[in-house]
């Protein structure tokens, strides 16, 4: 199984200098917890969290309009593309520990966002799952939340 078979297509993105209000809103309207944040050609250079906003948020004591998203955002960011295996990226994110990843078209542009529920969904299919496993899932989630 591949990442273009399981991915959350067409996610909404945003740029660093975007206010992080703008991160939040699209999270809210687009049910995320995740934006990739890409430069003025369209490709991913960080990725925004909710809790990236909500840290930044505690420990500025600032309101979301006057912080930018690329003053949280996590930077540098690791992509996948469509043909990557699955298995690919749960050995991605277990050695990045991290729950989610932009996938990027050949150009480099942002096509879609893969991540754990993406995994976890798509592992519960039975024979349909082709290369997902629970027991896979489970390990890749350890890894991401074991304590660092």
């Amino acid at each position: 199984m591949n990442v273009g078979q399981i991915m959350t297509r067409d996610p909404k993105t945003c740029r660093a200098s975007d206010p992080m209000s703008r991160a939040a809103q699209i999270m809210w309207e687009a049910d995320c917890g995740c934006v990739p944040v890409v430069d003025d050609s369209g490709k991913p250079v960080a990725m925004i969290t909710d809790r990236d906003i909500s840290m930044a948020a505690y420990t500025r004591g600032e309101p979301l309009c006057s912080m930018n998203v690329g003053s949280a955002a996590s930077a540098p960011v690791v992509t996948v593309g469509e043909g990557e295996e699955v298995a690919t990226v749960e050995q991605i994110m277990r050695e990045r520990r991290v729950r989610r990843l932009p996938v990027v078209d050949p150009t480099g542009h942002v096509v879609g966002i893969i991540s754990m529920n993406d995994l976890a969904r798509h592992a519960q299919e039975g024979p349909h799952r082709r290369g997902l496993s629970a027991e896979g899932v489970v390990k890749t989630l350890a890894a991401v939340c074991a304590p660092r």
